[in-house]
């Protein structure tokens, strides 16, 4: 089954018309949105568009698809596979990941038991992030991430929305494979939000490489440990690190001779220096490379490569990349 198809499964039969430009258009799309009542909103090369009902781009609200509850209903349902168990899991966490890798974050009503979320019911938004594997977006920058025949802790820091699960994603890929005249290597991944292995149902969505071993939908810090307990990795990696937990499970992965590649929310280095738990990572030099990705119109984009002592290097770098 191809991509275009594949999408259109999302959808009951009944809507996958209003559907079929949106599919043809696939890979320039990181994001469509669907509310109650409201226009349905597609994000694309940077900017806004509204869908119609039969599936026509818009630049203006006035003639767009604004579905109703039982259409929300429906595709709730659909996309469920008319079963809302096998999905409790990660509804309770306020998304499903689904055929493809796509994520699909909801809204509607949470049901909480003792404070906590349990599941979620009369769901209201939903918002589609299209995955974007793209092999290949990490070649250009993978030689400047080996000292020798070591691989180095790398940080890649990004604004929202810019690639970097792209191009974590295919890092992953190219270690465990091997590339650049490097051998492959066992590489563990905490996928906390179902994004980078796009699991769906166990199934991986996308591919890591022959040598990575995954814990799905596991908070990052525990993962780490768990991973280093069971699996004996050579890289772990981890996307959106940022509280202290994260900060010393890292710390403790890397005292135990592991390797790590992490992202990070952030514009700049400076930035992340102001952060308290992140701050202290670099402040101790954990990190010995930081890719920084350009927030622009065409997501994956990379700005440099920086050194242990901050300082830039030259070589090419990746300009692949979409999502993420």
């Amino acid at each position: 089954m191809d991509q275009e198809q594949e999408f259109l499964g999302l959808f009951p039969d009944t809507m996958r018309p209003g559907f079929r430009n949106v599919a043809a258009r696939l890979k320039q799309i990181q994001e469509i949105r669907l509310r109650v009542g409201r226009p349905v909103i597609i994000y694309a090369h940077g900017r806004e568009y509204f869908l119609s009902g039969d599936g026509e781009f818009l630049y203006q609200a006035d003639r767009a698809l604004c579905p109703d509850k039982f259409y929300m209903d429906r595709l709730f349902a659909h996309l469920c596979g008319y079963s809302v168990y096998a999905y409790e899991d990660e509804i309770r966490q306020g998304f499903l990941t689904v055929v493809g890798g796509h994520r699909i974050g909801l809204g509607g009503e949470v049901v909480c038991r003792e404070h906590e979320p349990v599941s979620m019911k009369n769901v209201n938004a939903m918002n589609i992030r299209i995955a974007h594997q793209i092999k290949g977006a990490a070649y250009g920058v993978m030689p400047q991430l080996f000292q020798g025949q070591e691989f180095l802790n790398t940080l890649i820091i990004s604004p929202p929305g810019s690639g970097k699960t792209t191009l974590l994603r295919d890092m992953i890929r190219c270690l465990s494979d091997g590339c650049c005249g490097h051998a492959g290597m066992t590489v563990g991944v905490v996928d906390e939000r179902s994004e980078i292995g796009g699991s769906c149902l166990g199934v991986l969505q996308n591919d890591l490489g022959m040598r990575t071993d995954l814990l799905d939908a596991c908070p990052k810090a525990e993962g780490m440990f768990l991973l280093l307990r069971s699996m004996n990795p050579r890289v772990i990696a981890v996307d959106e690190i940022g509280g202290k937990e994260d900060a010393e499970a890292i710390g403790q992965a890397s005292r135990c001779g592991c390797k790590i590649i992490a992202t990070v929310h952030g514009n700049d280095v400076r930035q992340l220096m102001e952060r308290k738990y992140i701050g202290t990572l670099l402040a101790d030099g954990l990190f010995e490379r930081y890719i920084l990705l350009k927030g622009s119109s065409r997501p994956g984009v990379i700005s440099e490569v920086l050194d242990k002592s901050f300082a830039p290097m030259n070589g090419a770098v990746s300009e692949g990349g979409s999502g993420g």
